[in-house]
């Protein structure tokens, strides 16, 4: 799998305010329903090869769903694609709707299959509505040819590359284990040469955990991408696939590092990089310190609005729980709105507030955390109650740690200024000065360094 984030709306992240910028069902066939004129904003992974991938990444969580359709041929019908995007498109409400695309490898399905994609999403469209294509890919199948058609329809690309190449082919390898690298950036090059809006996804793991300047560094100055997303590996230990038990794998990031890892990249963003490079995780952090929703679902106090889609149209609670007990229905039987609102699915979507365990319900990072996924919620907390995230000490250390510095964005947007002043301010303190960034340190000790 290419790696991904059900809380990411599309294959690029959104910078806020930082610059002055700115039971299967066949396959063919399937049946039109009732369109519903009920408007719905909800997100959805569509998975036109299911789990299939050309790749066999070690910690790859959606590899396994393969055992969820055994015999099948897992590729969407050109049927099956239009209803999907003429029910999901018919739901949304006026303004920019983004179709996603992810996997397993979605440029397995080929170029044709997107071209009649974009044409019947265009077909569809309401005069209010623009689309915006994405797609999470591991990029090793790009040609001239598809970039060609992704510069046209001006695709957001998200391609997933964990860093440098030798921490990159630790785990993203290919069917006979070998290394991938080469390939990837092969593709990269296409996509920037074609002019290509691209997104790099990074999994945070063991192998590149403790190297975060090494991994931030490679991407800005030697890729020169400009929008990252950092995703945590956390790998439960079962013989399902599922999110079960409470063991994770030693390719797992550990908690405390992977706080570290997000610290010790934002000090360098926030001194140099705020408003030229734009990172997922904290564009999300800094709309929730300017009193904002999150925009990722992870960090939002409730879920549910994140779907995952199959290639036979079986839609799921969410990406990360394509698992039988979370299976919402069919679309070509139940319509995708009947499904996102049914009680099961805000049953799902609340779940996360209320299974929130009280030690986080009284922690002073709670409003930009809440939690995170339900995902990783199996640890106790320190008073033996269950539910506790996994990664809690590395998201505590890292809030804690950008509080000053977001509060002093926020302050600066509020005031109608732009966050990337932050830079100037930081820079102009004297080394024996308290930080501008209210951390209590000198600045020599702190963002002045």
């Amino acid at each position: 799998m290419s790696g991904s984030d059900s809380g990411a709306a599309g294959a690029v992240a959104t910078p806020i305010g930082l610059t002055r910028k700115g039971a299967p069902a066949p396959a063919g066939n399937a049946p039109s329903l009732r369109p519903s004129t009920l408007r719905v904003p909800f997100h959805v992974l569509a998975k036109p090869t299911g789990p299939i991938c050309n790749l066999d990444c070690e910690y790859c969580f959606f590899l396994s769903k393969e055992s969820l359709y055994p015999g099948d041929r897992f590729r969407m019908s050109d049927d099956l694609m239009a209803e999907y995007l003429r029910q999901f498109i018919g739901a949304q409400p006026d303004g920019e709707v983004t179709v996603a695309w992810q996997g397993g490898e979605p440029t397995l399905m080929g170029v044709d299959f997107f071209r009649r994609a974009i044409e019947s999403a265009e077909s569809v469209r309401r005069p209010g509505q623009q689309l915006l294509h994405t797609i999470q890919t591991n990029g090793t199948l790009l040609t001239a040819e598809w970039c060609d058609l992704l510069a046209r329809h001006r695709f957001l690309v998200g391609i997933s590359i964990d860093g440098p190449p030798d921490i990159h082919d630790r785990y993203r390898v290919d069917k006979r284990g070998g290394p991938t690298s080469a390939r990837v950036l092969r593709g990269l090059a296409l996509l920037q040469s074609h002019g290509v809006d691209v997104n790099v996804l990074c999994t945070v793991h063991a192998a590149n955990q403790d190297r975060p300047l090494d991994v931030y560094r490679y991407f800005r100055d030697e890729l020169g991408l400009t929008f990252i997303q950092f995703i945590p590996i956390v790998e439960r230990e079962n013989e399902t696939g599922f999110q079960e038990g409470d063991t994770v794998s030693d390719r797992s990031v550990d908690p405390a590092a992977w706080g570290a890892f997000l610290e010790a990249v934002f000090d360098e963003w926030v001194t140099r990089d705020v408003g030229t490079v734009f990172v997922q995780l904290f564009d999300a952090a800094l709309a929730t310190w300017c009193g904002l929703p999150s925009t990722l679902c992870i960090f939002r106090e409730t879920c549910g609005d994140a779907l995952a889609l199959e290639h036979n149209g079986d839609l799921y609670s969410c990406d990360h729980f394509v698992e039988p007990d979370h299976l919402l229905g069919n679309i070509t039987t139940t319509t995708m709105v009947e499904l996102v609102t049914s009680p099961k699915q805000r049953a799902f979507g609340q779940a996360k507030a209320n299974s929130l365990p009280a030690y986080c319900r009284s922690c002073a990072v709670r409003f930009a955390c809440n939690g995170e996924c339900p995902r990783n919620r199996f640890t106790l907390t320190p008073d033996g109650e269950p539910g506790l995230n996994y990664l809690c000490a590395g998201y505590k250390s890292f809030f804690t740690h950008i509080d000053g510095s977001m509060r002093l964005m926020a302050q600066l947007l509020r005031s109608g200024r732009y966050a990337d002043e932050i830079r100037g301010i930081l820079a102009t303190a004297g080394r024996n000065d308290p930080c501008p960034c209210g951390s209590g340190r000198k600045a020599k000790a702190c963002h002045g360094r």
